[in-house]
């Protein structure tokens, strides 16, 4: 399983995003970006500098890395529709970004975790493969044997009501959710510009 185990706070201030959940990397100690010059550094982005950073943020986001988030570019490409905003439906759906937005794992890392040790079932089939893509009427349930494992308590009890997201519905009792539909774009909150990724790749 391919991930990223590089240092996370400097990304963080590399890319003046907080793209892992953690308190810690949204309010890192050091404001200024890594490096040598840092605290002096009066770098200014061009138009390639800020597609990059774009990307970079998104990749980071989600999880993925470079050559499979250009496979979901590559994806995004084939259908009708708005490119960017596919890419992002796609990166969506993914079953590791879904769990977490139900509030089932506190971050992405811990819900990639959790999905590579066969601990949720998709439809009732038991799923190990975080990217997997979900489809509208889906329904994920954490294992009858992996519920009572503090991690998922500890989770479920900072959810605040029933639908964490609007395309989707959480059972807290049962620890189930479902995905009930692909999500708008003016649904996904985090203030990406994928037009940027789509005018970078389109080069």
């Amino acid at each position: 399983m391919a991930r990223y185990t590089g240092p996370r706070s400097r990304v963080c201030r590399r890319l003046d995003f907080p793209v892992f959940e953690s308190e810690k990397f949204a309010n890192p100690r050091k404001k200024y970006i890594p490096g040598q010059h840092g605290p002096t550094s009066r770098v200014k982005l061009g138009n390639y500098g800020l597609q990059l950073r774009e990307k970079q943020r998104m990749k980071y986001l989600y999880g993925v890395l470079e050559k499979q988030f250009r496979n979901y570019f590559k994806k995004a490409q084939t259908k009708t529709g708005s490119t960017g905003h596919i890419l992002l439906q796609l990166l969506e759906s993914r079953l590791d970004n879904t769990i977490f937005r139900l509030g089932l794992a506190p971050t992405r890392r811990s819900a990639r975790q959790l999905v590579s040790h066969r601990h949720f079932l998709v439809n009732n089939k038991i799923v190990n493969i975080p990217s997997y893509q979900l489809k509208p009427g889906d329904v994920i349930q954490v294992r009858d044997k992996s519920k009572k494992i503090p991690i998922f308590q500890d989770s479920i009890r900072k959810v605040q009501g029933d639908n964490p997201m609007p395309w989707l519905s959480l059972d807290k009792a049962k620890l189930t959710g479902s995905f009930n539909e692909i999500p708008k774009r003016e649904e996904v909150l985090e203030p990406f510009n994928e037009q940027l990724v789509v005018e970078l790749y389109s080069k």
